[in-house]
């Protein structure tokens, strides 16, 4: 085909084209009912204050909840569900979803209603349009109308900075206070053991109780309270897991020297029983059990990490990284001849924490 034969086929074949499509422009605005009646401009800015508010009452309720219901032996329930669970879940799930709502409302009533047309532009971001993001990023934040709605931008607040509360209090489910009351006299919190004044001293075995003849000199005995039978002022029964952990807390180590050997520090002169002093198991370091003697020295050896108390003196750090002297019990004879305690350990057995003093 020649070239006039080519040039005779373009020309009938953009007669036949049809002209492009043209552009057919944004549509008419339609403004908003808040955007024209101040009225109800000013019914918009109550329905999203009133989101927030809800979600400050939910979690209110959240709070209220997680302290109300009791779980565990004595479960509350609501309509055949767990009390607990249920209402921590709803008033939870309220508090996020009134947030969310009230944002969304504010956005959709209350934010500047314009239509913006920004063309494209390549990957790289020259200096001067970074300098124009941030331009923007201002007059979003100023056409959000938070700075001029002083009664949305204070409920929003209020209702962020409540339902931050709600994973705070949760924390409360990690472990039990040291101060707890409840836990003190149980003998589960950080504070305390279950060592009470005439609470009997038996071996860690077999649970006999220990008279100071059953000791010799240079004789070391591992023992516990005698929990099962205790019958000491408001003492009562304990079972489970807390039955083991106010065994654990409360192990002994029972070491008889002859009494001249003894250099008590102030105020502990008579917390031994002819030469028999009772001290915590539990190493002051990272909390191993201990047992090893060295029967000329009296020095008790943590295997652990090798840290070595001197029992002769209040069990005071001789070696090691222990950072203070295992907690002394002192002890006491009861009527029929057994030993007893005449108190609580006097400050916390285990491994030491920010609170603890040391010596």
């Amino acid at each position: 085909m020649s070239d006039k034969d080519l040039e005779g086929a373009g020309s009938e074949l953009a007669a036949t084209t049809p002209d492009p499509v043209p552009d057919p422009g944004l549509p008419p605005h339609h403004w908003r009912p808040t955007d024209v009646d101040p009225k109800a401009e000013r019914r918009a800015e109550r329905q999203v204050a009133g989101w927030f508010l809800f979600s400050a009452l939910c979690t209110i309720s959240f709070i209220f909840s997680y302290f109300r219901f009791q779980v565990g032996d004595n479960w509350d329930t609501f309509l055949g569900l767990g009390a607990s669970t249920l209402f921590l879940g709803l008033s939870l799930s309220g508090a996020l979803l009134g947030i969310g709502i009230g944002i969304i409302q504010s956005a959709r009533k209350l934010m500047s209603d314009q239509e913006i047309v920004e063309m494209r532009h390549p990957a790289s971001s020259p200096e001067e349009d970074r300098k124009k993001v941030v331009e923007m990023l201002g007059l979003g934040i100023e056409e959000a109308s938070i700075a001029r709605r002083p009664l949305v931008r204070n409920s929003l607040l209020g209702a962020i900075a409540l339902v931050g509360l709600a994973p705070i209090v949760m924390l409360r489910d990690l472990g039990p206070l040291p101060q707890d009351v409840n836990n003190a006299e149980e003998g589960l919190g950080l504070e305390h053991t279950v060592w009470r004044e005439g609470m009997r001293v038996v071996t860690g075995v077999t649970g006999r109780p220990l008279r100071a003849s059953d000791l010799q000199i240079g004789d070391l005995v591992n023992a516990a309270p005698e929990i099962e039978h205790a019958d000491v002022g408001d003492w009562h029964q304990l079972h489970g897991h807390e039955l083991l952990i106010s065994k654990a807390k409360s192990a002994l180590i029972l070491l008889r020297m002859e009494p001249r050997d003894l250099t008590p520090w102030e105020g502990r002169e008579d917390w031994d029983v002819e030469g028999i002093v009772a001290y915590s198991k539990i190493c002051t370091h990272v909390g191993c059990p201990i047992s090893l003697n060295e029967r000329t020295t009296h020095h008790l050896l943590c295997p652990c990490h090798q840290t070595t108390f001197d029992l002769a003196d209040n069990g005071k750090v001789v070696f090691g990284p222990g950072a203070r002297a295992l907690p002394q019990l002192p002890l006491a004879v009861d009527s029929e001849g057994f030993l007893v305690a005449r108190s609580d350990f006097t400050e916390p057995v285990g491994p030491s924490y920010w609170e603890r003093d040391s010596k």
